[in-house]
């Protein structure tokens, strides 16, 4: 039952990711729906001004044929020029309870940072990390380096 990545290429892939918190939240009395269209526009390349100065790419995990997680990998130039941190960050995390599916997920993104250079990676939440760390051997935080 080996996890595979997906990077997102295609207008329904980037829906898909923009709806996975939806279905895998679906139930919980304390989540709150995203709003898909506003978000599918917020990590569109054309839509969203950021990506004038920002890179960044979404990936999608699958476990037996079904979708399982999701995250983004962002790289900003000027925050790494502005903090002096060669960092690649991510955000938009959302996955099943499966270590190898969190795993899988952050390996893609410091991965992915590495192919551009960055020699660390950047949580979206201080609090976030250390759930994370324990889902995760691959995970360290943004004082970590490669």
């Amino acid at each position: 039952m080996a996890v595979t990545i997906k990077k997102v290429a295609t207008k329904k892939e980037l829906r898909t990711f923009a709806e996975f918190p939806n279905v895998l939240y679906k139930g919980n009395p304390y989540y709150v729906p995203t709003l898909v269209p506003d978000d599918v526009a917020t990590f569109s390349k054309d839509r969203n001004a950021a990506f004038d100065f920002c890179d960044a790419d979404f990936f999608l995990a699958y476990k037996d044929g079904k979708l399982v997680g999701r995250v983004a990998a962002i790289l900003n130039p000027r925050a790494i020029e502005k903090w002096k941190r060669n960092a690649v960050r991510f955000g938009w995390i959302d996955f099943i309870d499966d270590r190898e599916v969190s795993g899988a997920l952050l390996h893609t993104v410091e991965e992915w940072g590495r192919e551009r250079g960055t020699t660390e990676i950047e949580d979206p939440s201080a609090s976030l990390i250390s759930t994370l760390r324990a889902c995760s051997s691959t995970v360290t935080t943004s004082s970590e380096r490669w």
